[in-house]
């Protein structure tokens, strides 16, 4: 799997005690993480929250860039989102909401960086093992959500990529110069991924 690693993963080498966690209880500890971010209402309460994220990527041993390249694709939905629920909601609203996104955001990226895709993708196997009973192949079915989990900031950072491009040749209103150069890009990194698969036989 290392050319479909190479296409889909962040994964970062260390030896920290996240690294060595099984994939398994890294991915319900990020569920059980994300229940408790929806929980906390106050903004105190999830600045707090940031601060034991900012810990984990610190234990980790990730690196800052790293780490930031996992969030920087979601800072213009968190600038919107945050005009949007202080409009609707208030600056209390507006912090703890977009705080609640960004730390899930923030969470899962560590989850991408101290995990190879292929304990993740064993790990997603593993649990998804019972639709065999129902004809699936639970193989390609942790294959495709791991790529479906992966493309979500790959295509994020592909917008932002054309977004620069086109304030720096002054069409940035312009919604073809927006989406034609998108939407090349996404098809040339899905055909990357596809010859990657189909080098080692999961294209059919």
């Amino acid at each position: 799997m290392t050319g479909v690693h190479s296409l889909t993963g962040a994964y970062v080498p260390a030896s920290s005690p996240l690294h060595r966690l099984p994939a398994g209880v890294k991915l319900a500890g990020l569920a059980a993480a994300c229940s408790v971010l929806v929980l906390l209402r106050s903004p105190w309460a999830l600045a707090g929250a940031a601060v034991v994220v900012a810990g984990l990527h610190a234990l980790a041993r990730v690196g800052v860039a790293a780490a930031w390249a996992q969030v920087r694709p979601v800072r213009w939905f968190a600038v919107v989102l945050f005009a949007m629920q202080f409009a609707f909601a208030g600056l209390d609203g507006a912090v703890t909401t977009t705080l609640r996104v960004v730390l899930a955001v923030a969470l899962a990226g560590l989850v991408t960086l101290t995990t190879r895709v292929s304990d993740m993708m064993a790990a997603l196997e593993r649990c998804l093992s019972p639709v065999r009973f129902v004809g699936l192949d639970p193989l390609r079915l942790s294959l495709l959500l791991s790529l479906t989990v992966r493309s979500v900031p790959v295509v994020a950072e592909l917008a932002t990529r054309v977004r620069e491009a086109q304030r720096a040749r002054g069409v940035e209103r312009s919604l073809r110069a927006f989406a034609v150069p998108l939407v090349v890009s996404s098809l040339r990194h899905a055909d990357a991924l596809g010859e990657a698969l189909s080098a080692r036989g999961l294209d059919d």
